[in-house]
């Protein structure tokens, strides 16, 4: 067996580059309020934005590709317990992240607890959690070929039951027939103006592919090191990826809110060809001048997003006078003078560098905290 290269800085870069974008992205609110490649498209179609949580499902496989070979050397019972253990910590993440603050005041001005019957059980980091436990799974027991059948399978089966179960719209769509029987309405997301939840049950199918497409790239990158071969093969992929993708959409259109099987391979395809010139500028060319930046954010990535997440709940739950303290903030921190899109824009770059200091003082400490 060939000897694996060291792990690729190109890969942590990534990594980074693609926390940085969620969390700016995460505080763009409104048309009014921000640009619109900050936001997620209506219903069809697809946005930068778009191209950021597929993209963080597809690090989330190429950190995959580092870890399971370890843990498969410690026995088929030890692989397990990892697996488990690591999706139940961060389903559990996520799940307190939609219940926090965890309490409120009454009417009467008592506090009490929030009712978990109204908290969302679904979400960003559960399809995270879901998507890695899944593609670990079926990598341990199906390896490389298992792993290609079961994409096939599930990118042409997602599209066979959305078109046999109902359609592409945001009210008639399988996802949400499967989710309001599974979940409940009080369950799930309603920020559509419905209860439709953009992280349900059925669309988590087609988001493993994301997660095992991100490992193979990795793989590959690994096995053959940062030469002009592995470039090749990354940008072939992508090329076949995004042709098929774009032949798809023609009756299965780009959905993110769906996670339609046409922007799976879309994505795919993107995040192949940022891996490649990645590999080329910064592993083969060796030009790392700029990389510190996002290596900080690659190196503690789930708790920073977290941590941003927590921050943005205490922005929004938290009033000053008659105003959110996120809407307070960004109006007189940052719209008086900059206009309401650009300071939008500032308020969100201030937010992410914030987080980025907090992932700096780790990293100078030498504290990576892995969930």
């Amino acid at each position: 067996m060939s000897t694996p290269f060291p792990r690729s800085q190109a890969i942590d870069v990534m990594r980074g580059l693609t926390l940085t974008l969620m969390i700016i992205v995460n505080m763009s609110i409104s048309d009014d309020k921000s640009y619109a490649p900050l936001l997620h498209a209506a219903w069809h179609g697809l946005t930068l934005t778009d191209l950021v949580f597929p993209s963080f499902l597809f690090v989330v496989g190429t950190a995959l590709s580092f870890t399971l070979g370890k843990y498969q050397r410690m026995g088929n019972a030890a692989v397990l317990q990892k697996i488990f253990t690591r999706t139940a910590l961060i389903f559990l993440c996520g799940y307190l992240l939609y219940w926090f603050p965890f309490f409120e005041f009454d009417k009467a001005a008592h506090l009490s607890l929030l009712p978990l019957e109204k908290t969302r059980i679904l979400g960003v980091l559960q399809r995270i959690a879901l998507g890695y436990g899944f593609a670990s799974l079926i990598l341990h027991y199906g390896k490389a070929r298992g792993a290609i059948v079961f994409s096939v399978v599930a990118l042409l089966g997602y599209w066979w039951i959305l078109y046999s179960f109902g359609d592409y719209t945001l009210t008639g769509n399988a996802a949400l027939k499967l989710d309001k029987l599974v979940l409940g309405d009080a369950h799930m997301y309603h920020g559509e103006g419905i209860a439709f939840d953009p992280e349900g049950i059925l669309g988590t199918l087609p988001a493993i592919v994301n997660v095992l497409a991100g490992y193979f790239a990795a793989r590959l990158v690994r096995e053959k090191g940062p030469i002009y071969e592995a470039i090749a093969k990354l940008m072939m992929v992508g090329a076949v990826c995004g042709f098929v993708a774009l032949c798809w959409s023609g009756v299965f259109p780009f959905n993110k809110k769906l996670w339609t099987s046409s922007y799976v391979l879309c994505t795919i395809a993107i995040d192949l060809f940022v891996l490649s010139l990645l590999v080329y500028v910064i592993d083969l060319r060796k030009m790392r001048g700029w990389t510190y930046f996002f290596e900080v954010f690659g190196r503690n990535t789930l708790f920073i997003y977290l941590l941003s997440e927590v921050i943005q709940t205490i922005f929004w739950t938290t009033h000053v006078g008659n105003l959110a303290l996120f809407d307070w903030l960004l109006k007189n921190g940052f719209q008086w003078w900059a206009g309401d899109k650009p300071g939008s824009f500032i308020f969100a770059l201030a937010f992410m560098l914030s987080c980025w200091l907090v992932g700096y003082g780790l990293d100078k400490k030498h504290i990576y905290i892995k969930i």
